[in-house]
């Protein structure tokens, strides 16, 4: 069985991916994740996790914040990182410029998820329709939303998330990159099951 192994800087991530997960993972394939405290610990500990882990098929998906730094400047340290952990497939994906970005750009998903009416009636606005653009996604979100908190609001949110929704850049990026992986398990377990037949 193929397993997809998410290393992600918060819990506020592995509560979004429970709701988010299982509407793209199809039977056979299973995920797990793997919860660093912030994204400093996520960079030390990196390299060792990703040698230790002993499931065989196992495909790994960093996800972390952009926060203030370039995001390209992100993405090569984290490659780097992988190629010293000799995994260089790693899927690299960086939420411009926090996970609240995702949540700023479905703001039907946070109304459903939340049960705060008319907050979908606010995507039109200006600030909504780039939401990888808002320098503090997760301040926005407490103005517009202040009964949200990182972890409950993100497990309430994200089974209502939409997949193919692109006004977050980083989301709609993310999704194909997930959605790619678990096409490429899917042919090389066919591919296996046509040899052992």
């Amino acid at each position: 069985m193929s397993e997809l192994v998410f290393l992600l800087e918060e819990p506020s991530a592995e509560a979004m991916l429970a709701g988010l997960l299982p509407r793209i993972l199809p039977k056979g394939i299973r995920y797990r994740c793997i919860v660093f405290e912030g994204k400093q610990d996520l960079e030390a500990q990196l390299v060792r996790r990703i040698r230790g882990y002993r499931v065989p098929h196992s495909r790994f998906i960093i996800l972390r914040d952009q926060d203030a730094e370039d995001c390209h400047t992100v993405k090569a340290r984290l490659t780097d990182l992988c190629l010293n952990a000799r995994h260089p497939e790693t899927l690299i994906r960086i939420a411009c410029k926090e996970l609240e970005s995702w949540y700023l750009g479905d703001l039907e998903a946070v109304q459903k998820g939340l049960k705060i009416n008319g907050l979908a009636g606010l995507q039109d606005k200006r600030i909504y329709r780039t939401p990888d653009a808002v320098q503090s996604p997760a301040r926005q979100l407490g103005r517009i939303a202040p009964i949200y908190q990182k972890v409950a609001g993100s497990r309430a949110i994200g089974p209502h998330l939409k997949l193919d929704n692109v006004r977050s850049n980083s989301f709609a990026v993310f999704i194909k990159g997930v959605k790619c992986i678990v096409n490429s398990l899917l042919k090389a377990d066919n591919k296996t099951d046509g040899v052992l037949s």
